[in-house]
């Protein structure tokens, strides 16, 4: 049975692997887009939004609502490619490590 001492280097270990996979979800950056390209949104793999483009024919206030369902569209796009990287970013992390089927580990 390993001591004390050794779980804890081990939780310390796992916390640091844990901080340097947020710091690279961080860097990871994903694209959605709608409306075959002319609403683009960048995001970072943990889905903060980095930037929108919306291409100027579409800002016509006549087509608004269109606009803000190609928006919304391609926030979705974004946030789902976001969670994609994310997720295999942290498969990387947890491939070693011994985890039951569905455990979660924190976000920090």
């Amino acid at each position: 049975m390993p001591s004390l001492d050794e779980l804890m280097n081990a939780a310390r270990n796992v916390q640091e692997q844990m901080q340097k996979a947020q710091s690279e979800l961080d860097r990871i950056e994903v694209e959605g887009a709608s409306g075959g390209g002319l609403v683009r949104i960048r995001a970072t793999a943990r889905g903060q939004v980095r930037g929108v483009t919306i291409d100027p024919s579409l800002l016509d206030p006549a087509s608004k609502e269109m606009l803000e369902d190609l928006v919304t569209a391609a926030f979705n796009d974004t946030k789902t490619k976001a969670d994609q990287a994310g997720s295999a970013e942290m498969a990387k992390l947890t491939a070693g490590m011994p985890l039951p089927p569905g455990f979660k580990l924190p976000e920090f």
